[in-house]
């Protein structure tokens, strides 16, 4: 086999990149009207891939999600905390748009974007009167498997 080589991106190439997903968040959003005023729910999703926040109104209804790849980020890249706080920072402006001051936050999973992603909500103005973590926690689960004898 061949020596492995580490592809090395030029600044170039960066710079594209960022421009990238730049584009992707500042894309435009129809209005829709919002029941319940000024309250929300955002339920953040964090696996070790991707972070995926939807904002919801008060009975639960999804008026908007984004996620990592959608935003413009791929493979590996997805499931950092940077992507995470990018996710974050297009639902709190699009909270702005949809003139939602107040949300409680859901977080569930155990990705790396869980902080990053409630820091920049706490960061943008948003009104946070609760934060609720619903991480699936098995009380027994499957039978193991047998051991391995050698």
């Amino acid at each position: 086999m061949g020596k492995k080589r580490v592809i090395q991106k030029t600044e170039k190439e960066l710079l594209a990149e960022r421009e990238k997903v730049d584009q992707k968040l500042k894309k435009e959003i129809n209005e829709r009207t919002v029941g319940g005023g000024r309250q929300g729910k955002i339920f953040i999703t964090s696996t070790y891939n991707n972070t995926i926040i939807s904002l919801a109104g008060v009975r639960g209804n999804v008026l908007f999600w984004r996620s990592a790849g959608n935003i413009g980020f791929k493979g590996t890249k997805k499931g950092t905390s940077f992507a995470a706080s990018k996710v974050a920072q297009a639902v709190a402006d699009i909270c702005r748009k949809l003139r939602i001051e107040e949300v409680e936050i859901i977080v569930k999973g155990i990705g790396s974007g869980r902080d990053s992603a409630l820091k920049t909500f706490a960061g943008a103005g948003l009104d946070i009167f609760s934060v609720k973590d619903a991480t699936p926690v098995p009380h027994n689960g499957c039978r193991p498997r047998k051991p391995r004898r050698v």
